[in-house]
């Protein structure tokens, strides 16, 4: 089956679960239309539908080539490449000034969304060009941006992110990469790195690699890193292609999924150096890094919610088609025609509905981080920006780390509700299994998400960023509980149940980190799950209540969707409660099991 966005659902997510509709209102978007969110998306549904989805079983069975240090892509990737830029979309949230069309990131995550359900492998390669654009606006000198940047916001240019090396995967600091001052300014580039994706391709004429590297005299750890950006090709002074850098892919990975986006080890320093240009200030580079590693993991979150959305749609297909089984229950007298289609029976309807929910949940938890990245540089009060700023850095690990868990939850039931086809390769359902995969690994595993909520994100501000949220959160169960729509079910009880085990075990941990940070560090992960299952749960009762509010088409379906996600989802939260704060032990004390 092919791909449709599910533009409605994403729009009650954006505009009223994620917040975007009343940040709008309350000006701090200047003078963006939001009525234009509708018509953008639609036209990003058509394309995925008509250009990208049918090219994603193409790129994972032919995969890609290395061949003398050039990677060829599947049929029919560099066309689809030159549409998707001709059309406007590697640019919708780029800077203006620089060929931009300055639209909110919320409506480009949304875009990344769809592009990530439509075909994986390819959405990876702007997604790694938006965050390469938003470090070099944000630190690169007026020179590099008026040579680099209006090609990499159009996208006639991609970019890269190259951290990872054979030593130093999440431990940064560990890196070897070298990078010598030369007399004319520049910097010569020398080492190897891993796992870069799109580092070599043959769908634009140019790479912009921005590559780590610590020089002679840098501090020790990550603090003695610098970022540099090392082109594919020098750039001649009239803005035409010079000779060819010293960078190469001499490498190929053979992965799990997402077979159609190369994966190189890229050298540099076979012919004395790679020409690089310093990002920032010298050892400054992580901070610079950090720029674009942010965006990346709302991008890579945005992944697992299109995967998602993806498994869901083909699952929902098949058990609508598939016959197995009779139904149980029928009238008596009924005279059955033969086998009822699968979505019939129970535990299929239980399946697709914790499919759907999770990845609407997964949705808006993305969503409203693009909204708070946004207001964070967009409003105009100092006040209002901090703080969601703040907002933007807590929900960041939950987007990356619970969406792409769900990504993974997901497609894995996608597989299930398939049965024994689910396991054949023509089916589809077995490559978003396999895509997914990897989208709890890269850009920072989801352990280190957990870890960096626990340890920087909760106890930031004396905690106030999270006590702000929970507020906020109690002010919607409220609503839930006085609509008196018995269509809630026990979804008002079930979420302040869910709430209180969130405040209590914030509470906990903070206290853990200052006197037993071992044992806080124990439930980390749990944690974020706890956190994210209220959060989600939350948010869809938010959704629900303003679908019934606005007069949306069938709003009950979203109160059944909240519903499910209150009774069967955030249910869990006190039970991952007593996970963090009475099982730490049997994580510290376990170093006799583990060292057999």
């Amino acid at each position: 089956m092919t791909y449709r966005a599910p533009i409605n659902d994403i729009l009650l997510s954006l505009n009223h679960g994620a917040g975007l509709a009343a940040a709008v209102e309350a000006g701090y978007y200047g003078d963006f239309d939001g009525d234009i969110t509708a018509a953008v998306l639609e036209e990003a549904g058509k394309f995925a539908s008509d250009v990208l989805a049918p090219l994603n079983r193409v790129g994972d069975e032919h995969g890609i080539k290395l061949d003398n240090g050039k990677v060829t892509t599947a049929p029919g990737w560099p066309d689809a490449y030159q549409r998707w830029t001709a059309a406007g979309w590697n640019a919708v949230s780029g800077p203006e000034a620089f060929g931009g069309q300055g639209l909110p990131l919320a409506v480009n995550a949304a875009c990344t969304e769809i592009w990530s359900a439509s075909n994986v492998a390819f959405g990876l390669c702007p997604l790694l060009t938006l965050s390469a654009i938003e470090a070099l606006d944000a630190h690169g000198s007026a020179e590099l941006k008026k040579t680099y940047l209006e090609k990499l916001v159009t996208g006639e240019w991609t970019g890269t992110m190259q951290l990872t090396e054979p030593n130093a995967g999440s431990d940064v600091g560990a890196l070897r990469t070298r990078a010598e001052r030369a007399p004319d300014g520049t910097y010569r580039i020398k080492g190897t790195k891993i796992f870069i994706t799109y580092g070599e391709h043959d769908m634009t004429d140019n790479i912009v690699h921005f590559v780590l590297a610590r020089l002679p005299d840098a501090p020790s750890g990550t603090k003695g890193i610098s970022l540099f950006l090392v082109p594919k090709f020098l750039v001649n002074a009239d803005g035409s292609l010079g000779e060819r850098n010293d960078i190469h892919a001499s490498g190929v990975e053979h992965k799990l999924g997402m077979h159609a986006s190369p994966t190189c080890t890229m050298t540099m320093g076979d012919k004395g150096g790679a020409i690089g240009y310093l990002i920032g200030e010298e050892n400054q580079g992580m901070r610079c890094m950090f720029t674009m590693m942010n965006q990346a993991r709302l991008g890579v979150g945005l992944e697992g919610v299109g995967i998602a959305d993806r498994a869901y749609q083909q699952a929902l297909a098949y058990a609508q088609e598939r016959r197995q089984g009779k139904a149980i229950g029928k009238a008596i007298g009924h005279k059955s025609d033969g086998m009822d289609p699968i979505i019939v029976h129970p535990d299929v309807k239980r399946m697709l509905m914790q499919m759907r929910s999770m990845t609407a949940a997964a949705r808006t938890i993305c969503y409203a981080t693009a909204v708070a990245l946004d207001v964070s540089v967009r409003a105009k009060d100092t006040k209002v920006r901090a703080e969601a700023a703040a907002r933007g850095a807590l929900l960041t690990p939950i987007a990356k780390a619970f969406s792409t868990d769900i990504g993974n939850e997901v497609a894995y039931l996608g597989v299930q509700i398939h049965g024994g086809m689910g396991f054949i390769e023509e089916t589809g359902a077995a490559q978003h299994y396999r895509d997914a995969r990897i989208t709890s690994i890269y850009e920072g595993t989801n352990g280190i998400q957990s870890i960096d909520l626990v340890t920087r994100k909760l106890g930031a501000n004396g905690g106030a960023s999270v006590w702000a949220l929970l507020d906020e959160l109690a002010a919607v169960i409220k609503q839930v509980e006085t609509s008196n729509d018995p269509a809630f079910g026990t979804t008002g009880a079930k979420l302040r149940d869910a709430h209180a085990a969130l405040e209590r075990t914030s509470k906990w941990l903070l206290e853990r980190l200052a006197s037993a940070p071992n044992e806080a560090l124990a439930g980390a992960t749990p944690y974020l799950r706890l956190f994210a299952a209220t959060l989600g749960g939350c948010m869809l009762a938010g959704e629900a209540l303003a679908a019934k509010a606005n007069g949306e088409a069938e709003p009950q379906r979203y109160v059944a969707l909240a519903r499910f996600f209150a009774e069967n989802i955030a249910v869990q939260a006190p039970s991952l409660e007593k996970t963090v704060t009475e099982s730490a032990e049997a994580v510290t004390g376990a170093d006799a099991v583990l060292a057999g």
